[in-house]
């Protein structure tokens, strides 16, 4: 097989594991079987070997002596670090592709932030997660530093591996969200500087963490702040 060949079938790969894991079909501490998902996909075990490999260095797969590979979940202080990382990468790549956006995908960002607005009142978690994403995308996916862009796309797997969408512990953030984006919005549409789009991308995304980090502290943990001098 040429290296062409094996990178190609280890991507299918890869994009089909992390379309298992993303929707749950592969829960925290499955093993993944090389062989039988060689089997699933029609392919032969190496270029499967290889996209556990990428999974691994993405954080979403671990090897276990004795066991093999298995899915791992992210833990808070994993998600915090995630998007900490994330919130830097994106903010940055936000701003340096700012100038290069053209007025279509602006237009096109402000429709698919329209549809998250229609959909707060009945709201859907994972749909809302999936146009969030499509949203980000439009504003730095075609004019981006490749390195930068793999890193934000590494980013935005690990989140993945929670298997559910952040507003779905915090609901309340996504009409925040939303009303954040059309700042946003407004901001590339009127040519601000790179330092003022950059903090408010970081900050978006922070305000997301900050949220959830929120929604996750028990009135034990404020009572034990309290008590510390």
């Amino acid at each position: 097989m040429s290296t062409e060949a094996l990178h190609s079938k280890s991507e299918l790969a890869y994009q089909a594991i992390l379309e298992g894991i993303q929707q749950a079909r592969f829960a925290p501490g499955s093993r993944l079987v090389l062989a039988q998902l060689a089997a699933e996909l029609g392919m032969s075990v190496v270029p499967v070997r290889e996209a556990v490999r990428m999974l691994q260095q993405d954080g979403l797969v671990a090897y276990q002596r004795n066991v093999g590979a298995t899915v791992v979940g992210i833990d808070p202080v994993e998600y915090r670090n995630t998007m900490e990382t994330l919130a830097l990468v994106e903010g940055f790549s936000t701003a340096q592709c700012a100038p290069l956006i053209t007025d279509a995908e602006l237009e096109r960002a402000r429709g698919i932030n329209e549809q998250m607005r229609r959909i707060l009142d009945e709201f859907d978690p994972v749909q809302f997660t999936t146009l969030n994403k499509q949203f980000h995308s439009t504003l730095y996916e075609h004019h981006q530093n490749a390195h930068i862009l793999d890193l934000v796309h590494r980013g935005w797997n690990r989140l993945a591996a929670l298997r559910s969408s952040t507003f779905a512990y915090v609901p309340g953030r996504a009409r925040a969200s939303v009303d954040e984006h059309d700042h946003l919005l407004d901001l590339i549409a009127e040519g601000a500087p790179f330092d003022t789009v950059e903090a408010a991308a970081r900050t978006h995304r922070l305000n997301t963490l900050d949220a959830y980090l929120a929604s996750r502290t028990t009135p034990q943990d404020t009572a034990r702040r309290k008590d510390t001098p």
